[in-house]
This record gives C-alpha cells, sequence and structure tokens, in this order.
C-alpha cells in the first residue's frame, strides 16, 4: 500500500509498504478520508515528539470502511462505515477514574504511538476496539465530515471547560479551523453573539459567513474596546484559538468579572506570557485549559452534524490524493486553506 512515513524532522516521504497484518482483536479499515490538522505540522517539524517515533504513519482526524475483521472481534463486520476517536485512554489512571480520560496518564493515540491515516490502510489495534474508541457511522453522515469530527469533538471539550451557555456573549481569537468550529459550536449552544477576531481578511470573510455578529480585524480593532462597545460589562467567554502568547494578558481584559477565558490552542512549548495577577485576582476570572477529546464528546460531535445542529461540510477547502500530500501540507499552512483532506 501507498503510506506517508515520518522518517524523521521534516522528512515526509510517500512510500509503499506491506499492507498492515491484524491481529485476532484487531480490525483493518480502508482510509476513506484523512483531514490535515495544526498538530500536524508540529510533528512534521519536529516541534511536538510525545509519542510520536520514526518511522511512521501520522493523521489522527480520519473515517473509513471495514476491509478485514480479526476473529475475535464480533462487532465489527466487513463494509462498516466507521469513524475514529484517536485518543484511546487507559481506563484505569487517576485521571480516566476522575472523569478526564482525554489527559489519561497512560493515552496512546492513533497516528502517534499506533500508525495513523495518512494512509491507504489502517490498522485499528485492539486496545482502540476495547475502549469504544471506533464507531459506526449514520448513514447521514459522508466520510468527509466523519474525518473532521475529532477537532469538533476537541472544541466540544474546551467549550464545557469554559462553559459556554445559552445567552453568552464569546469573543473567539482566531478564524482558522478551529475558531471556525468554534464560532458554529457556541452559536449550536445558544450564545447571543459572537464575536470573531482574524488577521487573515479571507478568514474575516468566512466568519461573517459562518455567523460571527461581528468580525474584528486586531491589527486595526483593540479587542479591549470592542468588549466595551459590543457588551455592557465584558464578554462572558473569550476563547484563544491561536497560540499566541501576547495576546493573553489583553484577552483577560475582555471579559467581565467572573467571566471564562479559555486557552484552548496549544502555545510552541517554552513560551511564557506576561499577565497582570490582579486582572484575574479581583475580577474572579476563570482561566481553563483544553486538551485533545473524549470518547464522549466524539459521540456528541457526531450526533450533532447528525442531527443537523452543524455543518462540518462547509470548512473543507481543498482536497488532495496521498500522493499530493506534501502540496497539502503547504496548503494548509497558508491563509488560503480551511480544513485540508486527504484522499487516498
Amino acid at each position: 500500500m501507498l503510506a506517508a512515513i515520518l522518517y524523521g524532522p521534516n522528512r515526509l516521504e510517500l512510500t509503499e509498504i506491506e499492507r498492515p497484518a491484524i491481529g485476532d482483536d484487531e480490525i483493518l479499515a480502508r482510509v476513506l478520508a484523512a483531514a490535515i490538522c495544526g498538530t500536524d505540522f508540529r510533528i512534521v517539524s519536529g516541534k511536538k515528539t510525545r509519542g510520536i517515533h520514526y518511522p511512521s504513519i501520522i493523521g489522527h482526524e480520519l473515517s473509513g470502511e471495514v476491509v478485514e475483521v480479526g476473529k475475535k472481534v464480533l462487532e465489527f463486520k466487513l463494509g462498516d462505515r466507521i469513524g475514529v476517536a484517536p485518543i484511546v485512554p487507559c481506563r484505569k489512571c487517576l485521571y480516566c477514574r476522575i472523569g478526564l480520560e482525554n489527559v489519561c496518564a497512560n493515552r496512546q493515540a492513533i497516528g502517534y504511538e499506533f500508525d495513523g491515516g495518512f494512509a491507504e490502510y489502517v490498522r485499528i489495534p485492539a486496545v482502540a476496539l476495547e475502549s469504544g474508541n471506533v464507531v459506526r457511522l449514520p448513514d447521514s453522515i459522508d466520510f468527509e465530515e466523519a474525518a473532521i469530527l475529532e477537532p469538533f469533538a476537541c472544541c466540544i471539550n474546551g467549550q464545557k471547560k469554559a462553559n459556554v451557555s445559552a445567552g453568552d456573549t464569546v469573543l473567539i481569537i482566531g478564524a482558522g479551523p478551529i475558531g471556525l468550529m468554534h464560532l458554529m459550536l457556541a452559536k449550536a449552544r445558544g450564545a447571543r453573539k459572537v464575536v470573531s477576531s482574524e488577521l487573515f481578511e479571507g478568514r474575516r470573510r468566512l466568519a461573517a459567513k459562518f455567523g460571527a455578529d461581528r468580525v474584528v480585524d486586531p491589527a486595526v480593532e483593540s479587542l479591549i474596546d470592542v468588549a466595551k462597545e459590543e457588551t455592557e460589562m465584558g464578554f462572558d467567554v473569550a476563547i484563544m484559538a491561536v497560540g499566541v502568547k501576547d495576546l493573553v494578558g489583553d484577552v483577560l481584559k475582555t471579559v467581565r468579572k467572573g467571566g471564562r477565558v479559555s486557552l484552548f490552542a496549544g502555545f510552541p512549548e517554552g513560551d511564557t506570557s506576561v499577565i497582570d495577577p490582579n486582572v484575574i485576582h479581583y475580577n474572579e476570572i476563570i482561566v481553563t485549559g483544553a486538551s485533545s477529546s473524549t470518547r464522549q464528546n466524539f459521540i456528541e460531535a457526531m450526533q450533532m452534524v447528525e442531527y443537523g445542529m452543524v455543518n462540518l461540510k462547509q470548512l473543507i477547502s481543498h482536497r488532495f490524493s496521498l500522493r499530493e500530500i506534501n502540496k497539502a501540507f503547504d496548503v494548509a499552512k497558508s491563509a488560503e486553506g480551511v480544513k485540508i483532506l486527504i484522499e487516498p
């Protein structure tokens, strides 16, 4: 089969390899759609190494069709259409026991410890089947939508942590794929007003198209001034969908007393931000992070798409064959692309 093999930092190469052999407790799926995630850039460049080994096949946003079933597997059959929640929890550690399986101390993941979706076929290991990380897709969800359920599930996790609720005013920093997902999700959760801040004009247009009540160019307008103009006392929630350390201090000043700030995006390792702790202290601001998603978040994401609460399909801007994967990464890095699909 053809696979994009990561041999080392900045060495993503197309290679013909043997189709994976499966064990009695495993399944093999033909990959029908795999999406490029911002984290994949960091993996390819060598900036993110946890769980990564060389050589390996990355790609953790994927969907496909079951083409081989181990003889001990009873819950799946040939031809099943599947989506994959990539984070596989141990279900035994403290974090798993207290409902934080997304930050499991022993977590493994498809596209990290296990080979991922940038290939014609993917082996689903027994531990992922045992954990319930593979789900059958409803007929109403196609493979393209299914491939981007995972990042949407991450947004669900983040907005639950920030308690985005009906009637809230929400500021979202960044209108890339994740920022746009947060915008759609906040609207679906009943936010009264959503303001999107984005440097690139094309993405500002997308934010307006996706329902932002106001779109801001932060190079021209102060977010603190925007908060005064658009709200009575400040936003209820601010979500940072970009990992820019120098913005954190100002974002804390855009929310009201008792407001919530989600540092959703990952920041480069070693980055530090200068903030005024009294802004948090006296205003009783709740600051939270968000890491990956749970299996339940993935099911919720699937149900929201199935019931027509969000339209993830509109996020897909480009489609490439597996042979074009390096070109696909170039487009994904640019502001030109939104969600980029690889269709092996």
